[in-house]
């Protein structure tokens, strides 16, 4: 018999070692998220994800699935910090999205239109990030970083290159490059690297393709993010062993 919990009053089946995110996914129900990516070790960083578990809140990125659990996710109290969390990221940073390569593309600006997000409801800060063009390919635009780590991971755990990480603490936190000039050009990151690929805003973005998909036909235009993040979920094998499962970015 498999292990059910309650999410939003329905029953998500899940296998042992899963999170409830993971198990949410799997069974075609979506908890909002920015920095969850299936292919990585979640890690709770935006908290975004957070839902209420048995009456306390909880990461469902990195809560373990249990037999039992009461899970409140598409709620008011929930849509509202998780819009909170939206509008800070935004003011944080320098996202001017009709001018953003990103644009269509950006996690950050669909998980806004799907949670509703129609004021800053913060000053913005309008932090002065420097702009890495350094490197023959790439571009690093540090003004959109959400510190999600991605990259970081994904250069580490995939790439083995090391090529970014995150340094100093608090609102000082921010995205570096590892090495001695601090500059991309003295790193061996490549094109068909993962650190490429994973980034859910602007931050790294390949040279002289930029706005190649027009508005209209870019990812998050064709399907909200919540719709998007299904497709990506992998799925369980069914009775004769065959399984499902998309590598897409969520």
């Amino acid at each position: 018999m498999t292990d059910i919990f309650q999410l939003d009053g329905a029953n998500i089946p899940f296998e042992p070692g899963q999170t409830v995110m993971q198990a949410a996914l799997t069974a075609g129900h979506y908890i909002p998220h920015l920095c969850y990516h299936p292919e990585f070790k979640p890690h709770g960083s935006c908290k975004v994800c957070t839902v209420k578990v048995n009456g306390r809140t909880a990461a469902s990125c990195t809560m373990p699935a249990e037999a039992g659990l009461n899970v409140e996710s598409n709620i008011e109290e929930m849509n509202g910090l998780r819009r909170t969390l939206v509008q800070m990221l935004f003011a944080e940073g320098n996202h001017f999205c009709p001018s953003c390569e990103k644009s269509g593309n950006c996690m950050l600006q669909a998980l806004g239109y799907d949670l509703e997000v129609h004021t800053a409801g913060f000053r913005h800060l309008y932090p002065d990030r420097p702009l890495d063009a350094s490197h023959k390919d790439i571009l690093l635009d540090f003004n959109r970083c959400i510190l999600c780590e991605l990259c970081v991971r994904a250069s580490a755990e995939v790439d083995g290159k090391d090529v970014f990480a995150l340094s100093g603490r608090g609102i000082t936190k921010h995205l570096i490059v590892n090495a001695e000039s601090g500059l991309l050009k003295d790193t061996n990151i490549a094109l068909t690297d993962k650190a490429m690929q994973v980034c859910p805003v602007g931050v790294i973005l390949p040279k002289r393709v930029g706005f190649s998909i027009p508005i209209g036909k870019r990812r998050y235009d064709q399907r909200p993010v919540s719709a998007q993040a299904l497709d990506d979920a992998p799925r369980q094998a069914d009775a004769s062993g065959s399984c499902d499962v998309c590598e897409g970015t969520p």
